[in-house]
């Protein structure tokens, strides 16, 4: 195994676009990675550009500051499961 299969790629910025968000996908099945951390809001583009590889998406909740209250963030979690996450981080 290499070391990259143990790396998540975040595409996290404010500023990242869907572009953004397609490049990081397909450098990350090129390279192996883990997995591509998107924003919840890019979660479906980012399952469906991995579909058929072994890269999976994950996300981030309560990010960046981690203020949100425990029930938003189980909401945000299950919203960001249904969707297709496979990983998720909380803030």
């Amino acid at each position: 195994m290499s070391i990259v299969a143990l790396i998540d790629h975040a595409v996290l910025q404010p500023i990242q676009t869907d572009d953004d968000l397609r490049e990081a996908c397909r450098l990350c099945i090129d390279v192996g990675a883990a997995s591509v951390c998107v924003k919840p809001s890019m979660v479906p583009l980012a399952v469906e550009l991995l579909a058929g590889s072994s890269v999976v998406a994950s996300t981030v909740i309560g990010f960046p500051h981690g203020c949100t209250t425990t029930g938003a963030k189980v909401c945000e979690t299950e919203i960001a499961v249904v969707q297709g996450a496979r990983e998720v981080d909380m803030v």
